[in-house]
């Protein structure tokens, strides 16, 4: 088990190493065990596809399941159907304890003198790779390396990763898990069979919840389920962090633009941007993000879908009608860009927000004679 802190783990919920269940991704899954089932597995897979949709969830149970049968013969014999095994295996339990031997997970490391995550994959992380393959995993048995993000990584890890790629190890197994595969070098993206999970539906997400212990009525979980668009990682958060909450009380101050309620702002900002709201601060990033793409939807006749708070609809058709959708999608690419300079610079969060909402206040006035 990790001693530091982990950039995919939600602190009430397993992490995606210690799930068992997979839900909303059987296509996948039967790629990867028809590939191993064949003989012909491929020794580096690219998972991509949003976040929070299962992507690590796969990467772990891949690597579980060659850990556990080593070949085709032996999964055949064993009864394989996919690509689970018992939980009270000797393979899941180590690899949920991060303690298995033929495991690697690369990922953001953590900085102790700045007692945080760093921002990037260096290339000393990736670098690990040589000394991990060199070793002997048994005459059936497989090393499996789990890079979590690949779009984390710098352009000399990717570099140093790329030429481990192109001299696979011998029953060496890559599983790259990327968000944004587009980021990636095309060259990594070519040595890559590449799988693109889709989001989960709502049906599904109502399963994460429950399977989960969610405490939420219909009306709470359909609504959870709109706004984590497909993420069940991202309705997890929302569900936990109180962000159906959190959701109207941003939709409160975004409805009335141009005008900016700047007392009740001033306290969403010391609430959301306090020390220690990380997850807080993350959901109001992608809860705003997902807003705007709604307000342009709405702007380009797409519809935004049913309000979940009342007025919010309306309120989104008048500010798209007002500074056009090409100003919108400019303002949030900017917002975009400075709430990840702001990270790398750790500036204060609450003047984030506040610069924020004086972009939208900007851009929300420029044809209003607000």
């Amino acid at each position: 088990m990790s001693d530091f802190p982990e950039s995919d783990r939600l602190d009430a919920f397993p992490h995606p190493r210690e799930t068992a269940r997979m839900i909303g991704q059987d296509e996948a899954e039967r790629a990867v065990f028809d590939a191993f089932m064949s003989g012909r597995m491929h020794h580096a897979w690219l998972l991509t596809g949003p976040k929070g949709i299962g992507k690590a969830t796969l990467a772990y149970r891949i690597a579980r399941f060659v850990q556990t049968y080593g070949t085709p013969d032996f999964a055949r014999a064993a009864g394989a159907r996919d690509l689970s095994v018992p939980e009270s295996s000797p393979a899941f339990r180590q690899v949920a304890a991060l303690s298995h031997p033929n495991l690697l997970v690369i990922r953001r490391p953590y900085d102790e003198k700045a007692k945080r995550l760093k921002t990037v994959i260096t290339v000393e992380e990736v670098r690990r790779t040589a000394s991990f393959f060199g070793m002997s995993a048994g005459a059936d048995g497989w090393r499996v390396a789990i890079v979590d993000a690949a779009d984390d990584m710098n352009v000399n890890a990717e570099n140093a990763l790329l030429k481990i790629l192109e001299e696979p190890p011998a029953r060496g197994l890559f599983v790259l898990i990327s968000h944004q595969p587009g980021r990636l070098l095309p060259t990594i993206r070519s040595r890559c069979r590449t799988l693109a999970m889709k989001p989960l539906a709502d049906a599904d997400i109502a399963g994460v919840l429950a399977a989960n212990d969610v405490k939420a009525n219909e009306e709470e979980r359909a609504a959870i389920a709109r706004l984590a668009e497909g993420s069940a990682g991202r309705a997890l958060s929302i569900a936990e962090g109180g962000g159906l909450d959190l959701y109207k009380e941003l939709v409160a101050l975004l409805k009335p633009l141009p005008r900016l309620d700047v007392k009740g702002l001033h306290a969403f900002a010391d609430k959301v941007g306090r020390r220690g709201a990380d997850d807080a601060y993350e959901t109001f990033t992608d809860l705003l993000g997902d807003w705007l793409q709604r307000l342009v939807r709405c702007g380009a006749g797409v519809g935004a879908g049913p309000d979940l708070v009342a007025g919010e609809g309306a309120a989104m058709a008048r500010l798209a009608a007002g500074a056009g959708l090409d100003r919108w999608v400019e303002v949030w690419e900017k917002i975009s860009q400075t709430v990840a300079r702001a990270e790398t610079l750790n500036t204060d969060r609450k003047l984030v927000i506040l610069n924020v909402f004086s972009m939208l206040e900007s851009v929300a006035g420029e044809r209003t004679g607000a």
